[in-house]
């Protein structure tokens, strides 16, 4: 339950902040360490896009040069965001299964930035991380579900386009290893206005064309035009409670994730490498232009925690037989993406686009937890990963 009962109330107390003087006294990293340290910093949300992930190998989206977005123009697609378009999936969805291939599970490690979130839950500090990001990374850093809003989805779970109804886990996760393309086997659903006429049908006919549904399965993350999840809209009271807003790795570009940042009464800290929305036009921002790593070690050394940082991050070493995290460059996955996704795709008319969505913070599909229960059920093939 939110402490501001009432619309008035919450106006009220965004009037008073912006009237009230200065909460973090120093507008630099010692300024916010101090903050943090003190009695007025209880609850922290934290909002997360692409930057977090970067320097574990994935790609965000509008880095010029190695941004996925600037290379996927280069592929034969009728433009960049097609990929994520549900109606170009449902007639390519191998274009998107190869990219996914390519970035498949177990070969990225959560980041620095990551196990940072992880050790705010730890202390009992994190209020809600918020997430642009569809790569899991947060789950496989520790940080619990119930902490997570994933607001773009995530390839944790998914479900046919045409019934809707769930996949199972250990099947997908082959699908994904080998890069083909999933379609649901569960017996077909006759559409809803004529289930009558379907029944009477089926009872005068003993033979269909076909007895299963055979619709493609989509992960459950947002694509071009879908809604949000419920969980997006259910979170707001947690920007209510918040005493300090941490807005990490994010162009604040994409509507309504953005709009999470004026929402609140708390001091803004934005930690990114270039300026993003409005944060600095309060008098309680800080702006830290810099990479999220670097700054959450920072931020753990002033307060103590360098050393359980770096033991959370431990926790979270890859225990597979493929290539540590870090050891292919950014533009080696870029390449192979392009040229393996080049050779699936058939069109060959290109067009520069402009992209407006750091959609999910990351194209890869490290569905960590669906990989560990696929491990757990016997699925052949699954990576062994560290246990957390």
């Amino acid at each position: 339950m939110s402490r501001f009962e009432t619309h008035q109330e919450l106006i009220a107390a965004m009037m008073a902040r912006q009237a009230a003087q200065p909460v973090i006294e120093t507008k630099d990293i010692d300024g916010v360490i101090r903050y943090m340290k003190s009695d007025k910093c209880k609850k922290i949300m934290v909002m997360a896009g692409a930057g977090i992930s970067t320097s574990a190998g994935i790609p965000d989206f509008r880095t010029p040069g190695t941004g996925l977005y600037d290379n996927l123009a280069k592929l034969n697609l009728p433009y960049p965001q097609a990929v994520f378009e549900l109606g170009y999936f449902r007639q390519n969805p191998q274009a998107f299964y190869t990219l996914a291939k390519e970035l498949a599970p177990g070969r990225f490690r959560p980041t620095i930035t990551h196990a940072f979130v992880k050790l705010l839950a730890d202390k009992d500090l994190l209020e809600v991380c918020y997430t642009q990001n569809i790569d899991t990374l947060e789950r496989r850093a520790g940080v619990p579900p119930n902490a997570i809003i994933e607001a773009h989805g995530s390839f944790a779970t998914q479900r046919c386009i045409e019934c809707k109804r769930p996949f199972p886990d250990a099947t997908m996760a082959a699908h994904l290893r080998d890069g083909s393309i999933p379609r649901c086997q569960l017996d077909r659903l006759p559409p809803a206005d004529d289930a009558k006429e379907h029944r009477d049908t089926a009872a005068e006919s003993s033979e269909t064309e076909t007895d299963v549904c055979n619709g493609i399965v989509k992960p459950d993350i947002v694509f071009f035009g879908e809604p949000l999840p419920k969980a997006f809209f259910d979170g707001f009271p947690h920007t209510l409670e918040a005493d300090l807003l941490l807005i990490m790795g994010t162009s604040l570009k994409v509507h309504p994730f953005a709009d999470l940042a004026d929402m609140g009464v708390c001091p803004r800290v934005l930690i990114n490498r270039d300026p993003a929305g409005d944060i600095g036009s309060n008098h309680d921002d800080v702006v830290l232009l810099m990479s999220c790593d670097d700054a959450v070690r920072e931020i753990a050394r002033g307060m103590g925690w360098e050393e359980e940082l770096d033991a959370v991050w431990a926790k979270t070493a890859l225990a597979t037989s493929g290539a540590p995290a870090g050891e292919t460059t950014v533009q080696q996955e870029l390449e192979r993406i392009l040229e393996n996704v080049g050779n699936v795709v058939g069109k060959k008319e290109q067009a520069q686009t402009e992209i407006v969505d750091d959609l999910a913070g990351s194209f890869a599909m490290l569905a960590v937890d669906r990989e560990e229960r696929a491990a757990a059920s016997g699925s052949p093939g699954a990576p062994a990963l560290a246990q957390e």
